[in-house]
This record gives C-alpha cells, structure tokens and sequence, in this order.
C-alpha cells in the first residue's frame, strides 16, 4: 500500500509541476498533504527516473520542472482529455507530410485508455463533423517543419536548395526568423545572407536543410506576419488598389485579418480627422475588386487605382438605377 501512495503522489506531483512553472517547496507540501521533507525525497525519485526537476534556493525558492529530461507522463483532465482527442483527428488530415501517422498512432493510444463517458463525447464529435474538401496543397516535410523551427528558437543559421515558383533551383544561406502558416501554406521568414535582405521562403519548396552551427542576433526584424501578408496578397497579383476605412487601426486589425490584405496607418487622413486606415488588396482583375468594395459594410474611399474608382462609380450606377424604383406590378 506504501509503494501504491508513493506512486500515486508522485504522478500527483509530476501534474503540478506541469500545471505552474514554479511551486514553492511549502506549497507542495500542502497541496500533497506530506511534509517538506517527503517533498525533497519525491523530487529525489523524479530525478533518478530522469525528470529534470530544478530546485531554486533562496527567499523565493522552489522547485520547477526544467527542460531537457523524459518526457513526463501527461495527466488531462477530461475537457482537456477531449480536446486533445478531436485535435489529433484534425491533425490526421493535415498538409505536414509525417504528422498524419504520428496522429493516427496517438490517437490509437489515446483512445486505448479514454474512459466510457469520454469516448462517447469524442464520438459524437466526430460523427457530427465533416471536412469541407479543399484544394490539393502541396505536402510540407515534418523534419524539414522541425529542422528550420529549431533554427528560429536557437538563431542558428540554415542553409538549404529551394525551387522558386518558377521551379529555378537556388541555394541559400539564410537567419531564420519566424515560421508564418497561413492556414493554407507554410513560410519562413529569414534574412538572406547573400542578399543581404528580408525574405519568405515557402516551406514546401525547401530540400535538405542543415543547420550551420553559426550563431547571429537580428538588431531590426520585420513584421513577419505583414511580409507574409503582403507577399501572398499583394505581390502576385497584377491590380494592386489601396483603399481608405474608417476605423483606427486595431478596429481594422479586427476586421480585415492579414489573410485579407495589408494594413497600414492612414498619413493622410479626411477632411473631418475622424480616425482611418489604408487598406491594401489585389487581385488580377477589377470585377473581384468590385465586388469586394461594394461588399464593405462601411463607408470607404477608393484612392486607387482610378480605374477601380470608375469601375465602383459605374457598378454603383448599374445598381441604383436597376433597383432605385420597386419593380412595377
């Protein structure tokens, strides 16, 4: 019975280090109902099965789970038990070439030891749900994904061939930044070392990444959410307008998400001062653009080009005289 209260205190002990990135030593000793001592012992145990619990000494001392050691079991309640359940079944169909069977595998584990009442919750969940078939995207290597995330977190250089939407090959020498997924695609934001310039990278079009070992420190990085922005809704696009809203720029953050187009602060606001933002969009034809204005639920000025403002003038018109008087009889 000894050995089964010591087991069970030191899963318990394991789900609160978890749950808080410090504990002081008195408070565990609460929250298990043991004396310190017990504490000091237990952590004694964790480290010997290979958990890398910390102790900080001090006024403010304590014991914290630090980074590096076996992966600790994971203790869920049952929300967290389903949401982990419905997202590895998401995670099944994602465009990440490996993570589909790494999901198929966890969830079959999961679902081994999910209690009654849980299963059916997951169950109904995913009876009730279907996946709106989309475009076919190109697959995006899993290790490739890790490879140039590691590089990010560690500001370690990477160097790796990658075909432009042309198809030419290149090799780059790059500082990675960040990793933007738009929902539909993978990018890398990263300051090209030959080029000395800012660039995305489609993370699919990346081949055998290694890391560099050389270290660097980025003194001014971009927005990498807006270069991503700009460059999957602006650059590829042949009719680039720019138009005013009447809305300060967090209300337009709200409103237009960067999957929308690009946001800048409005230099030049109306004549009355009232608060607007410039709104960037393209497309490769007016009629898209057309109706995206006409569909703007507020006031909103064209400033260009001029040919969208004749062709929203001229819809405009087209609408109001079909529709200014009820239709007769």
């Amino acid at each position: 019975m000894d050995v089964m209260d010591t087991a069970a205190r030191l899963l318990r002990l394991l789900s609160l280090l978890q749950a808080r990135p410090h504990w002081p030593g008195e408070e565990l000793s609460e929250r298990l109902g043991v004396t310190p001592r017990t504490v000091r012992r237990d952590v004694t145990r964790l480290r010997s099965l290979d958990y890398p619990v910390r102790a900080d000494l001090g006024t403010h001392g304590g014991y914290r789970l630090g980074a590096a050691g076996r992966l600790p079991p994971l203790l869920l309640d049952d929300d967290e038990a389903v949401a982990i359940a419905v997202g590895l079944g998401v995670a099944a169909t994602t465009a990440v070439s490996g993570v589909a069977d790494a999901a198929v595998a966890a969830l079959a584990k999961l679902d081994q030891v999910l209690p009654v009442r849980l299963r059916e919750r997951v169950s109904a969940v995913r009876a009730s749900t279907v996946q709106l078939p989309g475009p076919e995207l190109p697959r995006v290597d899993a290790d490739v994904l890790v490879l140039l995330a590691t590089g990010c977190r560690r500001t370690e250089g990477v160097r790796f061939g990658y075909l432009d939407h042309q198809g030419r090959a290149s090799e780059r020498s790059v500082e990675p930044y960040r990793i933007v997924h738009t929902g539909r695609r993978w990018y890398l934001v990263a300051r090209d070392r030959d080029r000395a310039d800012w660039r995305t990278f489609r993370v699919d079009r990346v081949r055998d990444p290694v890391l560099t070992g050389r270290r660097y420190e980025h003194t001014d990085p971009p927005d990498a959410v807006a270069m991503v922005s700009e460059g999957t809704n602006l650059a590829p696009w042949s009719i680039q307008a720019r138009l005013r809203v009447p809305f300060d720029l967090a209300e337009a953050r709200r409103r237009f998400p960067p999957s929308v187009g690009v946001l800048e602060p409005d230099g030049e606001p109306g004549e009355d001062k009232a608060p607007s933002t410039i709104l960037r969009v393209a497309a490769n034809e007016l009629g898209p653009l057309v109706s995206f204005v006409a569909g703007l639920d507020c006031d909103v000025d064209v400033l260009a080009p001029a040919t969208l403002r004749a062709a929203v003038r001229d819809h405009g018109a087209r609408l109001a005289a079909r529709h200014g008087d009820p239709p007769p009889g």
